[in-house]
């Protein structure tokens, strides 16, 4: 493991909260994980974009706890409000390279951030071993700077969220302060490493940065004030992954201003924003009525 990474560890800025808890000695900050690893399931997922899924699947990994609280989340059972397995650095290794006998297409590692010190250390015994595939970081999009440009030549594929335009919605709805200048500061970090998506003959990603787009009911997200500035500030040859399938879920009961799922005006509003400034790239999910369910195969390309 890169000692610096262990330095954000303890005190604690692998995350943008930087909250300077001794991670490495078993204290728990506003992420409430611990020293090591916690995963709730690991398996092929086949739910992902199409170059990450394939036809053999993801190699998911995903871990418990996170960094941000959202109200809305659809994974609160083991993100924020379970305790799962904890994992010995070697053990977590021998998970990796288990997806990879079982013919994943890459390693997809679920938000990762607060454990990147002790993912990293497995990733090198996993590579050591025989690991030879993509290394996924799918991540929420709050991670620290100083930890995104650690990750240089570590990470493959960057698949990150630029969940909300506004920082102010981030801290009603996430508890993350400063996610909007955060966001776009570490994904011009990983654009500058990884660049555009590059794919092999058989259309499965090998290297690049996929953003997610979840468009928000009443505007929340600012969806397509960061579709303007990934257009002027990054690329508009990124891939994009714009998704409707937002339902409320978990607290978002309290919220009136997200307790409903997006209507059909707010969704044409974004796709006719993506096509308005040219982005060529990814892939934009189906509206979705209240009766239906997010499955990946509504995702359909831009083009």
């Amino acid at each position: 493991m890169k000692p610096a990474l262990a330095k954000l560890a303890s005190p604690c800025r692998l995350c943008a909260h930087k909250c300077a808890t001794n991670r490495q000695s078993g204290k728990k900050g506003m992420c409430r994980a611990g020293s090591k690893p916690a995963v709730y399931s690991y398996s092929p997922h086949h739910g992902e974009e199409p170059p990450l899924s394939g036809h053999r699947g993801s190699g998911t990994i995903f871990f418990t706890h996170c960094n941000m609280q959202c109200a809305y989340c659809q994974n609160y059972s083991f993100s924020q409000e379970s305790d799962c397995e904890e994992l010995e650095t070697e053990a977590l290794a021998d998970r990796m390279l288990e997806l990879g006998r079982l013919g994943c297409h890459n390693i997809n590692l679920v938000s990762p951030t607060h454990y990147a010190y002790k993912i990293v250390s497995a990733l090198e015994i996993a590579l050591e071993k025989s690991l030879d595939i993509p290394i996924v970081y799918n991540t929420g999009g709050y991670d620290s700077l100083e930890l995104i440009k650690l990750l240089d030549g570590i990470v493959d594929i960057y698949l990150t969220d630029i969940r909300y335009a506004k920082s102010e919605m981030a801290l009603k709805y996430s508890d993350a302060p400063r996610y909007a200048e955060n966001s776009r500061l570490i994904t011009r970090e990983m654009f500058r490493q990884a660049g555009i998506l590059k794919l092999d003959k058989e259309g499965i990603a090998q290297k690049g940065v996929i953003v997610r787009l979840l468009i928000l009911p009443d505007d929340v997200s600012g969806t397509v004030d960061t579709l303007k500035f990934l257009k002027k500030d990054v690329s508009k040859d990124i891939f994009l992954s714009v998704m409707s399938q937002y339902h409320p879920t978990y607290k978002a009961e309290h919220h009136p201003q997200i307790a409903r799922r997006i209507n059909k005006s707010e969704y044409k509003k974004v796709i006719d924003e993506v096509e308005k400034l040219g982005f060529a790239n990814g892939w934009i999910q189906g509206f979705l009525t209240d009766h239906e369910r997010f499955l990946g195969t509504s995702i359909k390309p831009t083009r």
